[in-house]
Order: structure tokens, then C-alpha cells, then sequence
């Protein structure tokens, strides 16, 4: 009877703090410059390059360069196998939903990227790219990875 017993009040105490656990998803603040830079109308082109390793990508989304200017943390700030580890993760997500067209929004997924893992492409790529991701993910909401979208 005893063992019985602490299972049953391991398994309550167990499912008690499951239910504990903020169950709803947990959304991100965002701040009034944020919001500025997501209002914004006018096209924004970023060149992301690296000439010594002639990489490139192109951005064209309305208030990214204002936004990675004002709120995203400076050049350095994240070490580049920091920023390399979450670039593989957000780029295969975004690779995956740009697949399931009925899934997700094609509107927003358009087009893959192809982002090798064993690449360098340097500090400046991967630094625009991960703050590309953040600003996509706390401008429309979604969710690339585990973790919420830190600036």
C-alpha cells in the first residue's frame, strides 16, 4: 500500500506541477521603439556580405534597418558560435515551414536559405542573419526555436 501511495502523491505532485507550469504560451514584450520600426511602410534593403567569402543576403523587409539599428545589440555582443548554433536552428524551421505552404503563410515564408552548417561565413552574416530572425520573430509573432526571441 505504501508504494501505491507514493506513486499516487509522486504522480499528483508531479501533474500539479505540470499544471504549475504557465501552460499558455508566453508571448514577447515588445517595446515602443519596436513597434516604430514594425509600423514602418517604407522597403528596407539590407545587404548582408562577406567579401572574403563572397556570401550574401539580401533583406527587404520594412523596418528591419531601423529596428537593427535601435533595438538589436551591438556587433560583438553574442560570440559567433553563439550566433552560428541559433542560425542553424531558425534556418531549419524557416526551411521546413517554407515547405508547408498550407501550414504556415507563404507570405511570409516565401523562399528557402540556404545556410550550410560547416560554412564560415563570418561574424557580420551571421550576426544580421540572427537579428533578422529575431526581428521576424517578434514583429509576426512566430516562433523559430525553443526559446523566446531575445534581443
Amino acid at each position: 500500500m505504501k508504494k501505491i501511495g507514493v506513486i499516487t502523491v509522486t504522480a499528483i505532485l508531479l501533474i500539479g506541477g505540470l499544471m504549475a507550469c504557465d501552460s499558455s504560451k508566453k508571448t514577447v514584450q515588445v517595446t515602443e521603439q519596436e513597434k516604430m520600426a514594425f509600423q514602418q511602410q517604407e522597403e528596407d534593403t539590407v545587404i548582408i556580405g562577406n567579401e572574403s567569402t563572397n556570401y550574401e543576403i539580401i533583406i527587404i523587409e520594412p523596418g528591419f534597418q531601423t529596428w537593427l539599428q535601435s533595438v538589436a545589440r551591438p556587433e560583438g555582443y553574442y560570440s559567433q558560435s553563439f550566433l552560428e548554433n541559433r542560425n542553424r536552428i531558425f534556418v531549419t524551421t524557416w526551411n521546413q515551414r517554407v515547405l508547408e505552404p498550407t501550414r504556415f503563410d507563404p507570405m511570409l515564408y516565401e523562399m528557402q536559405i540556404n545556410y550550410e552548417p560547416f560554412v564560415d561565413y563570418g561574424y557580420e552574416v551571421n550576426y544580421k542573419l540572427y537579428y533578422y530572425f529575431i526581428f521576424f520573430q517578434r514583429k509576426y509573432n512566430q516562433r523559430l526555436g525553443p526559446f523566446l526571441p531575445r534581443i
